[in-house]
């Protein structure tokens, strides 16, 4: 039998269950980034709702696609896969559940959300580093953004920009 998402009575009090699910993206949706240029369009994922600072935002599963041991994916090169260890060089990739590949990235002072990664059991957790907005854009400083090549061009316009303000 299926609890997860539905509402049940209790001594004529509803509630709804929802925590028994491992993957919950209910206040994420995927739109066109704002990020965006109209040579360059690509998504992001913003704030179904508006959220508190330390509120979960979104949780989800990993997928490995590679490891120390199998190396046969190379995520040097595809900027839509997770670093998924805390190795350098690293090896281990992985592929997330929900809306999680589509946060767009920043450095910390610039991002409204940051990813905790449960390595062992191939999961992260999301949540809010400052009051978020229904509508707002939600992003997160990539953990392989200083070191990665396929990040390489977007961390030198960060500094550029960092360093012009």
């Amino acid at each position: 039998m299926n609890l997860v998402n539905k509402n049940y009575k209790l001594k004529n009090t509803y509630i709804y269950i929802s925590q028994m699910t491992k993957i919950d993206c209910s206040k994420v949706f995927v739109d066109i980034s704002k990020y965006s240029t109209s040579k360059n369009q690509f998504n992001g994922a913003f704030a179904k709702v508006n959220i508190k600072k330390g509120e979960l935002v979104e949780k989800g599963l990993m997928c490995r696609l590679s490891n120390d041991t199998n190396k046969a994916f190379d995520g040097m090169k595809n900027q839509f896969v997770f670093t998924w260890s805390d190795n350098k060089p690293n090896y281990t990739w992985a592929f997330p559940s929900g809306c999680a590949t589509f946060y767009n990235t920043g450095l910390e002072t610039q991002t409204n959300t940051h990813m905790i990664r449960f390595f062992d059991e191939d999961r992260f957790e999301i949540y809010a580093t400052k009051d978020i907005k229904a509508g707002d854009e939600l992003t997160h400083t990539y953990k392989s953004l200083e070191w990665r090549d396929v990040f390489a061009p977007l961390f030198k316009t960060f500094l550029t920009k960092d360093n012009l303000s």
